[in-house]
């Protein structure tokens, strides 16, 4: 499938999609949410694919915002949707998928670009990159679910500073606070999160999808974290992956699991 703001390749069971707008610096647009919930959605059902890396293209940008000429003349119902809307089909989405996401922070993660970051399962950064939540310089603040991932990454009060000064931090800092797990080279960011992505498609589908949903679950309403892990961890022990993975752990040999 054909997307106008994506490009995406899969190999080796890593499917990369880049947002590509780069006389934009991939600003989030309708169209470009739009096509990242569609594309997201066909590469969690494709069997070919185990992990998905998020990225922008060009070496300015990851994602540096929202296409504010889009929303600067919504009314109070209106500004309301789009929050709802973006978070329901793309950033809450990509939360929960069954199949890691990483994000590959290229450049300027900015607003909505750190926000989609987040909704990522992690990040890693090049050294150039910069990220913020610049949305109180506008009157606004952010709606794509930034105001609740960033405290569960970095903590209530450097969340609070980050959001209320508008500031951005370099790659270091946001590696010092939490917010990225690693910060490379640019010329080496896709190849080494591709590499962290081989480590992940060594290990047993079923058991990440479990582990995904019980980290989830201690960050949701209403869900005993430790109620959703002693549930995933029974079902792990119904799947031939559980089988194979500790039948090659006593006859010392590597396993080979099929996600089933």
């Amino acid at each position: 499938m054909n997307y106008e703001n994506l490009l995406i390749s899969i190999e080796e069971k890593i499917a990369t999609v880049t947002i590509n707008r780069p006389t934009k610096l991939n600003a989030l647009n309708k169209d470009t949410i739009s096509d990242l919930s569609k594309a997201v959605k066909l590469l969690g059902k494709n069997d070919d694919v185990r992990v998905i890396i998020i990225t922008g293209s060009g070496e300015k940008a990851f994602v540096a915002g929202a296409d504010i000429s889009e929303f600067a003349n919504y009314t109070v119902e209106e500004g309301a949707q789009l929050a709802a809307e973006g978070q329901e089909s793309l950033f809450d989405f990509i939360e929960n998928l069954k199949k890691p996401v990483i994000a590959a922070v290229n450049g300027f993660a900015l607003g909505g670009g750190l926000e989609l970051s987040m909704a990522c399962h992690f990040r890693v950064a090049s050294d150039n990159a910069k990220m913020g939540l610049p949305e109180v310089s506008l009157g606004l603040i952010p709606g794509y679910g930034g105001t609740q991932r960033l405290p569960q990454l970095v903590g209530k009060g450097r969340a609070m500073e980050m959001i209320m000064t508008a500031a951005m931090i370099s790659a270091e800092e946001a590696k010092q606070y939490g917010l990225v797990n690693h910060v490379v080279p640019q010329a080496e960011l896709l190849d080494f999160t591709k590499a962290i992505a081989q480590k992940i498609i060594k290990n047993a589908p079923f058991a990440i999808t479990k582990a995904i949903k019980a980290i989830n679950a201690n960050y949701k309403d209403g869900k005993d974290g430790f109620e959703t892990e002693i549930k995933s961890f029974g079902k792990c022990f119904g799947t031939k992956d559980f089988k194979e993975g500790t039948t090659a752990f006593l006859e010392k040999r590597k396993a080979e699991f099929t996600g089933k």
